[in-house]
């Protein structure tokens, strides 16, 4: 859940060195993939509508990953 939490976070306020530590960190395979795609679109692409549908993506697959993943609850 913190990955997806970081994820999230980078993404949305434009952190792309985080971003590219936590691709290689993570141990989500779709994550690290969808981290990958996004950036090399934002770096090396010229058409905006692919860099917006990469960006759009890695949210979706974030949203729907948090979604899926039970929080953890702390009892005292």
């Amino acid at each position: 859940m913190l990955d997806y939490d970081k994820a999230l976070y980078y993404t949305l306020w434009g952190q792309w060195d985080d971003l590219l530590v936590l691709m290689v960190r993570t141990n989500d395979d779709l994550l690290s993939k969808k981290i990958q795609h996004f950036l090399h679109s934002y770096n090396y692409s010229l058409d905006q509508r692919q860099i917006m549908e990469s960006h759009d993506n890695l949210l979706y697959y974030i949203d729907h990953a948090m979604k899926q993943t039970p929080a953890v609850t702390m009892k005292v």
